[in-house]
């Protein structure tokens, strides 16, 4: 089989139809450049140059294989190049998977900054509950994870991400009965709209155990795994909820949120320990220190 650098020398020669320039062109001299011809005739099979001690032409054979050689010393350029961007972290692919309350203000944030350090960045986006994303991570199916805290494996890791305050969501025919600055107390006998125990068992431990150490029984109504339908829900009447603050960018005209007085909650990042794509690496190296949501 040829060689890319004969490849180089042929075409060198088709396009200037003249030995002692392409050898100039080449940075080479003229008997290493015939040599390199005659090696690639012999593994063609076939004569591609005429050659006098006046003019140089091409065959029949050369005619055709020229476009064809100049098309593949293209493609390989075209790919080490990629292969180089690639490596840097400037170009290849991400899956992300993302809470619906990431996807209000964290995830933006997360996209904008990761195509401003990669701009040739294809990235996939899959809206999934921490549960699922800790799944999807151990399967390989997403790469980086933007979830509550959560129980991970050895073959996982992550980090602080971000903290945002936790703000109640209350009906808005409601909102003269709940105080201004309300507390875990306030909702003490209260209906409310729990996460549920399976889909978002980050959220529901974490609001279970700050609801025990304060004492507080809420009324439970429902159980819900998404927070635009928990928010659907307190916008119906059903009860109160308690959400992160990104998620109140997700607007409803029937509902009013006040932040409580409770530490706030924190949202991380996860991968696998064991993936080595450049992106991630970059994310977890330049991004992740400094993220910060304004």
């Amino acid at each position: 089989m040829f060689e890319i650098s004969q490849l180089r020398c042929f075409v060198a020669v088709a396009e200037e139809l003249h030995f002692s320039r392409a050898a100039e062109r080449l940075n080479m001299t003229q008997p290493p450049l015939s040599r390199q011809i005659r090696l690639l005739e012999h593994h063609v099979g076939a004569q591609l140059l005429e050659r006098n001690s006046r003019t140089v032409r091409l065959t029949a054979a050369g005619k055709a294989f020229f476009p064809e050689a100049a098309r593949i010393l293209r493609m390989a350029e075209e790919a080490t190049f990629t292969a180089r961007r690639v490596a840097k972290g400037e170009q290849g692919t991400l899956a992300i998977g993302f809470t619906g309350g990431a996807g209000y203000s964290l995830l933006p944030e997360v996209v904008r900054r990761l195509r401003e350090q990669s701009p040739g960045v294809v990235l996939t986006l899959k809206e999934l509950v921490s549960t699922q994303q800790v799944e999807a991570l151990n399967a390989s199916q997403i790469e980086l994870g933007l979830m509550r805290p959560h129980a991970l494996n050895a073959e996982l890791e992550s980090a602080l991400l971000a903290t945002e305050a936790l703000m109640l969501a209350i009906p808005k025919g409601e909102a003269d009965a709940w105080p201004l600055n309300p507390t875990l107390a306030d909702l003490h006998g209260k209906p409310f709209v729990m996460y549920s125990p399976y889909e978002a068992r980050p959220f529901h431990q974490m609001l279970s155990e700050r609801f025990e150490r304060a004492g507080v029984v809420p009324d439970i109504v429902e159980h819900i795994g998404q927070v635009h339908t928990m928010l659907a829900l307190v916008n119906a009447g059903i009860g109160a909820a308690l959400v992160a603050e990104g998620a109140t960018r997700l607007h409803f005209d029937g509902i009013v949120v006040r932040k409580i007085d409770t530490e706030p909650v924190r949202m991380v990042c996860a991968w696998r320990r064991d993936n080595e794509n450049p992106i991630l690496q970059l994310f977890k190296r330049d991004i992740v220190p400094n993220f910060q949501v304004s």
